[in-house]
């Protein structure tokens, strides 16, 4: 087999458990919420007031998700009335990092994929 042909086989295999990670964590609330909770320790009321639009029920289902896949710590102190904090792992910080490296790649190269995908539709709509 040359170097251009793929064993799909192969990469089925592998993509299966790399597409339901990404899936998690590329949802619409998770990066929100792992940005907002990159600089320490952040309640659940500070976390609902940073991520617009989201709510109660929707940021409480994604921070049970995330902290089901290790990325997120619950601590609840033992106060009246209770407190409440969320912490990124180490493997949440990692994966912060990439997603500022990602947001960066795309504010540098944005308007350069505005600027092809409306040639391409100049020249496949006409």
């Amino acid at each position: 087999m040359s170097q251009r042909h793929i064993d799909v086989s192969v990469l089925a295999g592998e993509a299966c458990p790399v597409s339901e990670v990404l899936d998690h964590v590329s949802g619409k609330w998770s990066i929100g919420i792992l940005v907002a909770a990159a600089q320490g320790p952040i309640r659940f009321t500070e976390l609902e007031r940073s991520i617009t639009g989201i709510s109660r029920r929707m940021l409480t289902l994604n921070l049970r998700k995330l902290e089901r896949d290790g990325l997120l710590v619950r601590t609840v102190h033992p106060v009246v009335p209770p407190k409440v904090e969320y912490t990124l792992t180490d493997m949440a910080q990692e994966l912060h990092k990439s997603l500022l490296e990602l947001t960066d790649w795309a504010r540098r190269h944005g308007s350069t994929v505005a600027a092809a995908q409306a040639a391409y539709d100049r020249e496949h709509n006409s």
